[in-house]
């Protein structure tokens, strides 16, 4: 009993091997688009969102009029604020914690604060020796 070559192919997927052969090798003769971190750097997006920074204003005062509404709109919940009230009838935070572990990077609170107070930077590197390093102040 002789079996046609077609069949062959169809019952062992030979064809379908084959086929995903032919892909991979069309990747070996492509121009490698490995890069060598870190001493090559990707180029980032100008929409890239990276570790948190707190503005102040030029005469050194912070800007952040402890509103809380960061704190309210971070789905993650990774923002706290403590604030007391000054003399003058302001409230100017005494702690602003960010806990980065927590931190879902959406920048919703760059979006919700009122005084452009909280931005997020284009730094991508940074690491923590212990878990309470994670907490930026």
């Amino acid at each position: 009993m002789q079996f046609p070559l077609r069949n062959v192919f169809q019952t062992w997927s030979l064809k379908e091997l084959l086929r995903g052969l032919l892909v991979t090798g069309g990747y070996f003769f492509r121009r490698k688009f490995t890069i060598q971190y870190p001493e090559e750097k990707t180029p980032k997006s100008p929409r890239f969102r990276g570790l948190h920074a707190l503005r102040r204003y030029s005469n050194g005062e912070e800007r952040c009029i402890a509103c809380k509404l960061c704190e309210a709109v971070c789905p993650a919940l990774a923002i706290t604020i403590e604030s007391e009230e000054r003399r003058d009838g302001t409230r100017r935070t005494t702690r602003y914690d960010i806990d980065l572990f927590k931190c879902i990077y959406c920048g919703f609170c760059e979006e919700a604060c009122p005084v452009d107070s909280i931005v997020l930077t284009g730094i991508d590197e940074y690491h923590f020796e212990t878990g309470e390093s994670g907490v930026v102040s």
